[in-house]
């Protein structure tokens, strides 16, 4: 079986499922318990100054359904006195030496402070800092968290202080809550950071009680803007990594990828992009511990019918795969083809193409079912309708050429070709 031994900045673990830093790795119950179960790596909840949390914390936005598809919360960093942290820390390693211990750091807004909390960590065995530059809410209106990390000169400053202390690997957090990631990414590789994680949560609202007309979570009758985290900020996720993996500076440090890491499948994707690993927290907190088994499980089988004998094998593949829209090929086509033995004669697609995009499918009434069949010289090829299906495999979508030659909107332009819908 393929290997997923994992090395991030020289820090090994035996598969490169870490939990973030967050809840689940608050304190020495959670962290062993996880580790029991088969992560290969944890980052210790931020520690700084000491905090009080207030009461509610967490939302959700459910979907179709599905509980949890985005998560909310308002918690600030570890409350928990820094001493027992560092107790505990320490304790994780001794019993765990195996698995990765990183410690996410938030320290007050001047070098000491940073440098007093640096040693204090690294007198636990710990093998790697975080570098927190991303919380969003309670910690911002303090000058820290994502108000470093939104402003690339004070990232570098910090990034600098840290690196005057740092004797082990350093790892800078970076806040999505910015246009782009790519400023501060490049700031903090210049003061030195060996590397990046990214994304920490998006400033949210996830909702309102109409009864009370009181966003959540709230607190005695008040909320405030929140991090959203989970499945549904994937997407976002996987664009700001791209982005720091096509960049000449941030593309020269390693990556650990965060947000919506939820199936081995999602990791895979991270890790394509240019990931060396990734962390966990939402999925952990749903579903428990015991899903890295399936992490772990699914990799291996996906690696082993590829051909990959380890992860360093695929890390990045996909990445030269993103390029700009106006290189893209025109000549290129799609055309959607309704697989008559498989349709359930719903008419979504029929709907969603009429409605919705480029009237591409034609409806011939019929007893007991109608039909629905694509006008091909209609189809601009846009996928809606295969979306739309609910049948696996029922519409598929045929590639076809108007032309062989590659030709993109540059030359498209540049020739004077007439415009047209196709």
């Amino acid at each position: 079986m393929p290997s997923l031994a994992s090395s991030f900045l020289n820090i090994k673990s035996p598969n490169p499922f870490w939990l973030a830093s967050a809840p689940p790795t608050d304190k020495k119950i959670n962290v062993l318990r996880a580790f029991e179960a088969g992560w290969g790596g944890v980052v210790w909840k931020t520690l700084g100054s000491q905090v009080k949390n207030v009461s509610s914390r967490y939302s959700a936005v459910n979907f179709n359904g599905t509980r949890v598809m985005g998560f909310n919360n308002i918690e600030l960093i570890s409350d928990r006195p820094l001493d027992i942290n560092l107790k505990e820390i320490a304790e994780c390693i001794r019993l765990f030496p195996d698995r990765a211990m990183v410690v996410s750091l938030m320290a007050d807004n001047d070098r000491e402070s940073w440098h007093e909390l640096i040693k204090k960590v690294e007198d636990t065995g710990a093998h790697g800092l975080e570098l927190n530059f991303g919380c969003p809410h309670g910690m911002t209106e303090r000058g820290m968290g994502a108000a470093v990390g939104q402003d690339p000169e004070i990232a570098k400053i910090v990034v600098g202080w840290v690196m005057e202390k740092a004797t082990i690997p350093v790892i800078t957090k970076l806040t999505p809550n910015v246009h782009s990631v790519v400023p501060a990414g490049r700031a903090c590789v210049a003061a030195g950071t060996q590397g990046l994680s990214l994304i920490n949560t998006i400033q949210s609202v996830t909702g309102i009680d109409l009864d009370t007309l009181v966003p959540n979570p709230y607190v005695a009758g008040k909320s405030v803007f929140g991090g959203y985290c989970g499945p549904a900020v994937k997407p976002i996720a996987l664009k700001m990594l791209t982005t720091i993996s096509q960049d000449e500076v941030t593309s020269k440090v390693p990556v650990s990828g965060i947000g919506g890491v939820s199936t081995w499948r999602d990791a895979v994707e991270f890790m394509l992009l240019g990931a060396t690993n990734v962390q966990v927290c939402t999925a952990a907190m749903k579903h428990g511990f015991r899903i890295v088994e399936d992490m772990c499980d699914g990799m291996k089988n996906w690696m082993d019918e590829k051909g990959y004998a380890t992860v360093d094998d695929f890390i990045g593949k996909s990445v030269e795969k993103i390029t700009h829209w106006e290189d893209l090929d025109i000549n290129y086509h799609h055309i959607a083809k309704i697989n008559q033995d498989k349709c359930i004669h719903c008419g979504l697609c029929y709907i969603a193409c009429e409605d919705g995009s480029h009237q591409s499918i034609h409806l011939e009434y019929g007893k007991p079912y109608n039909k629905y069949t694509v006008k091909e010289e209609e189809c601009v090829g846009c996928n809606l309708c295969q979306l739309m299906c609910p049948v696996t495999d029922c519409i598929t979508m045929e590639e076809h050429r108007v032309a062989p030659e590659y030709l993109n909107w540059k030359d498209y332009q540049r020739l004077g070709l007439p415009l047209n819908d196709h």
